[in-house]
């Protein structure tokens, strides 16, 4: 199946790419959420009226997300976990823990743009990456810290 993008689709193409995807991927996700049209001369000449439009919408999408990126890069993700005398968590920290404590920081940042390969399971300092666009990534640190360390150290301030 062959499809015209309107927008950046990671892995895929950029804006006004012609590309062939499998016929369920087209129409089960790139058409029905408008990242692509079927390619037939009058979607073609309808893209290319519409096309500058296009380009500056994401253009400022990007731009958007540059500001909040280096916003994230600056940000303090300490996140507090039950853990044993060794340091090993008694759970785990997953994306979702790290956008919530990132939201509470005020920065909204959706769990799916989180990029952790496993979730951690050890106390520590991490660097995670956070894929906000296809061509906008940062890094957040995140401290992972023991739930008595906090309260013992407000206590000796």
């Amino acid at each position: 199946m062959k499809l015209l993008l309107q927008r950046n689709v990671d892995k895929l193409g950029t804006i006004g790419d012609v590309v062939k995807v499998a016929p369920g991927y087209g129409r089960n996700y790139l058409l029905p959420r408008g990242l692509a049209v079927e390619l037939t001369p009058d979607n073609m000449n309808r893209f290319e009226s519409t096309k500058r439009k296009l380009i500056a919408l994401e253009q400022e999408t990007k731009e958007k997300f540059q500001l909040v990126a280096k916003e994230i890069e600056k940000a303090d993700c300490t996140i507090i976990a039950n853990s044993s005398e060794e340091g090993h968590l008694y759970g785990s920290v997953t994306a979702r823990d790290i956008a919530k404590q990132l939201g509470e920081g005020g920065l909204e940042v959706d769990p799916k743009c989180i990029q952790l390969d496993t979730p951690i399971k050890e106390m520590g300092t991490y660097k995670v990456k956070v894929r906000l666009h296809s061509d906008v990534e940062c890094e957040v640190k995140v401290w992972v810290v023991k739930s008595g360390e906090i309260q013992e150290s407000q206590k000796t301030e």
